[in-house]
């Protein structure tokens, strides 16, 4: 159970890594392909605001991937349960007040992630 709650958490990281990819570097371009229904003018007015919310997807990541370097099992099982919460509540929030879609491409792995740790 210990190594799919990792790789959950491993699929949890790179799914962030990849947010803060199109938010940060990408946001003028690929990500009107991901984005859409927004005009293209959208994408320039919120560039800064969207490399902001990257940034933040980026600590969430660099959390996630620094749980899994704990040697420790209580303390790695710990970090992983907090950055996951953080994300599974920003993925409901998301879900709430911007699109139910949020739920299930960041909170529903997140929340997984914490479900597959109470069996670690």
């Amino acid at each position: 159970m210990e190594l799919t709650a990792r790789i959950v958490i491993g699929f949890v990281a790179f799914l962030h890594l990849y947010f803060l990819w199109l938010e940060m570097f990408v946001w003028t371009t690929r990500a009107k392909k991901v984005f859409t229904g927004f005009s293209s003018e959208y994408f320039e007015k919120t560039k800064n605001m969207a490399a902001n919310q990257g940034l933040y997807n980026g600590f969430l990541a660099a959390g996630l991937i620094w749980s899994l370097l704990i040697p420790n099992q209580v303390w790695w099982v710990y970090v992983a349960w907090f950055f996951l919460g953080c994300i599974a509540v920003a993925g409901i929030f998301g879900a709430a007040t911007v699109s139910k879609k949020i739920f299930f491409v960041q909170g529903l792995p997140a929340i997984l992630g914490i479900v597959l740790l109470f069996f670690v």
